[in-house]
């Protein structure tokens, strides 16, 4: 069975796996938020930072499906849950995405868990900009992250105007 991952976050530029095809797709009953705070890849527990998670809204989510090359798919499926399930913050889902080219897949995707005490949802966007602005992990300064999904967003053409201000936003705090 063919296996898809739907990257909507640092998935998009670093997915860390074989990819075989790459195709543009929607999530419906999702929106891509900072709401979940990182105290391991961009942030610490003392001082975390904020990774996008998918939450639950009356929205969509426009990403990428990523196939899994053929015979990686066990591999892929356990580094995705090293790399995702560090702390439990997200839940790990097959859900129904929409690609660019009319099909319709089951994907592997991550969920915030809104019961874990990581979740932060509704942060007033100039505080997110402040968190994103100071925060470092252990994968780099969470500015970095917020850079790279903002960027590859603007080239394959999706808007988010959340992040684009976050991301100009941000520039200017640490100018």
């Amino acid at each position: 069975m063919t296996m898809w991952v739907f990257g909507y976050g640092s998935l998009l530029w670093n997915p860390g796996f074989e990819v075989a095809e790459t195709v543009r797709a929607v999530l419906r009953g999702y929106q891509r938020s900072f709401c979940m705070r990182s105290i391991h890849h961009r942030g610490t527990e003392d001082h975390p930072g904020l990774v996008l998670a998918l939450d639950a809204a009356d929205a969509s989510c426009t990403g990428l499906a990523l196939r899994v090359a053929d015979e990686h798919e066990d591999a892929t499926l356990a580094y995705l849950r090293e790399r995702e399930l560090v702390s439990s913050a997200y839940l790990e889902r097959q859900v129904e995405v929409e690609l660019d080219d009319g099909r319709t897949v089951t994907s592997v995707t991550y969920l915030v868990d809104r019961e874990h005490v990581q979740y932060c949802g509704a942060l007033p966007l100039e505080e997110q900009a402040q968190i994103i602005a100071g925060a470092h992990g252990g994968r780099g300064p969470n500015s970095e992250y917020l850079y790279n999904t903002a960027e590859l967003l603007t080239e394959m053409g999706i808007e988010d105007a959340e992040l684009q201000w976050l991301s100009a936003r941000v520039r200017t705090l640490l100018a």
